[in-house]
C-alpha cells in the first residue's frame, strides 16, 4: 500500500516537473500567480496558434498545475497552489538530502586536514 502511493506520489510530481519544463507554460504559470485569467490574455504574449495555447494549458490542467473552467464563451484559468507546494515539499526534502551529505563531506575534509596537519608536525619533530 504505502509502495503504491510513494509511486503515484512520484508520478504526480514527475508530471508536475514536466509540465512546467516548458518555458511557455512557466511564463502561463507565472502570470497566473498574479490571479485567474482568461485564455485570450494567456495567449496574448505568444507568437503561436490558439490551438497550441490550448494544448500548453491541457498539460498543465492535466498535472494538477491549473485548473480552468468556463462561463459563457470565456475559459478562465487559475493557478492551483496546492500543487506547487508538493513541488516545493519534494525540493525542499533533496536541498535537506543534499545539506546533509555535504555536512559531512566537510566534517570527512576537516578531519583528515587535522589528522594531515597532526602527522606533518610528528614528522617535524
Amino acid at each position: 500500500m504505502l509502495l503504491s502511493l510513494m509511486t503515484r506520489y512520484q508520478s504526480l510530481i514527475d508530471h508536475r516537473f514536466a509540465a512546467l519544463a516548458d518555458p511557455t507554460r512557466r511564463a502561463m504559470v507565472e502570470r497566473l500567480s498574479q490571479g485567474p485569467a482568461p485564455v485570450s490574455d494567456l495567449a496574448a504574449p505568444f507568437d503561436m496558434a490558439l490551438p497550441t495555447v490550448m494544448q500548453h494549458l491541457k498539460v498543465l490542467e492535466a498535472s494538477g498545475v491549473i485548473r480552468s473552467s468556463k462561463t459563457g464563451r470565456v475559459r478562465t484559468c487559475e493557478l492551483q497552489p496546492a500543487a506547487l507546494r508538493g513541488i516545493e515539499s519534494w525540493l525542499a526534502a533533496q536541498v535537506r538530502l543534499w545539506e546533509s551529505r555535504l555536512d559531512r563531506l566537510d566534517e570527512l575534509a576537516l578531519r583528515l586536514a587535522r589528522e594531515e596537519q597532526l602527522a606533518k608536525e610528528k614528522q617535524d619533530e
